[in-house]
């Protein structure tokens, strides 16, 4: 699938991309197809992603990954056609892989995946999805480098950043233009243990009285009981933005936040979906420590980045900690600003 386009300069580097391929660089494509289009676009006024959109984004993306420098492109092959249909009419100066995992539209596709993808060493991988997406990749790969690109429900993880200018970002570091090290800090993750096992979020596990396992509707905020964020701010949608209302904490900060709520609680007028404000009563908040155990107790439903996966008995209480040890996120602004400054693009 690997060709060149004459004429086609958007997807060129001229005379000096000689130079760059030989540091090599390959960007791997993972986009979750069924992401943006659950039961919470008919509970709240989230926008559907279709797959036409996530095709032309992804198409964008190898685009901006080529030009920038990459000279591999790796992508999973799925159903929905979305890598693969954005992939086959895009005539670029790269090699291109498929990976055939096998796929059924089900979580354990991405895991199989991002499992190939980091055998074959993959530099960057940009993904298309929301915070569910990346934490499954996370809790597969914790090392991995990612450029996360938003179409999913929750999507305080993931970013809105313009396909073409993430992809770029994407080749200047699988290039080795830019040094992860400078543009790509490790993220933050939430180590919840329970019963000997533990489970991960990269924004929230939040507990909730009265709900249920795998209940795909968004969250009433009576119900809520508490908040552990590993970033918080006013903007965000979802659970955690309730955190972001009380006490911001950005991603570089070496701390969570943990919100208590309940019965007789100050009152508070929360984003839980997009188009959808529900009251939360909190009862109160702190600021949580790097390393510093926080207890989750039962009887409750455990909510892992806004999905319900777990139940908390009654006379059981899990242990939750906030960890630096995620996966690196390219700054994209910050790997553009330093390939432009390296000439990249002259």
């Amino acid at each position: 699938m690997a060709g060149s386009a004459p004429g086609l300069e958007h997807s060129r580097l001229g005379d000096t991309r000689s130079d760059r391929n030989a540091l090599g660089g390959t960007v791997g494509i993972i986009a979750n197809p069924v992401s943006g289009r659950d039961v919470r676009r008919v509970a709240a006024r989230g926008a559907v992603s279709t797959t036409e959109d996530k095709r032309n984004r992804i198409a964008r993306a190898v685009i901006g990954a080529v030009t920038a420098g990459a000279t591999r492109i790796v992508a999973m092959a799925e159903p929905f056609g979305i890598a693969t249909g954005a992939l086959a009419d895009l005539r670029i100066d790269a090699e291109v892989e498929i990976i055939d995992v096998g796929a059924t539209v089900s979580p354990s596709d991405t895991i199989r995946a991002v499992e190939a993808m980091r055998a074959r060493e993959i530099s960057v991988l940009v993904t298309l999805g929301g915070d569910g997406t990346n934490r499954t990749i996370a809790g597969v790969w914790p090392e991995a480098t990612l450029i996360p690109m938003s179409t999913g429900t929750n999507n305080v993880f993931p970013s809105l950043t313009e396909p073409t200018v993430a992809g770029a970002a994407a080749g200047l570091v699988a290039s080795g233009v830019v040094d992860p090290a400078v543009c790509a800090p490790r993220s933050k993750m939430i180590h919840v243990t329970l019963d000997g096992s533990t489970d991960i979020a990269l924004i929230d596990a939040v507990t909730l009285a009265d709900d249920f396992v795998g209940n795909r509707m968004p969250a009433d905020g009576d119900r809520m009981r508490q908040v552990l964020v590993s970033r918080a701010h006013p903007a965000s949608i979802g659970l955690s933005s309730l955190a972001g209302l009380l006490r911001p904490c950005p991603f570089d900060e070496d701390a969570g936040v943990l919100v208590e709520c309940g019965p007789g609680g100050q009152p508070m007028q929360v984003a839980l979906a997009p188009g959808l404000y529900r009251t939360v009563p909190v009862l109160s908040h702190c600021s949580i420590d790097l390393g510093a155990p926080v207890e989750l107790g039962g009887p409750t439903v455990l909510s892992f980045d806004g999905d319900r996966e777990r139940t908390i008995g009654e006379t059981e209480t899990a242990t939750a900690v906030v960890q630096r040890d995620g996966p690196r996120v390219v700054d994209v602004d910050r790997a553009l600003e330093l390939g432009a400054a390296a000439g990249v693009f002259a």
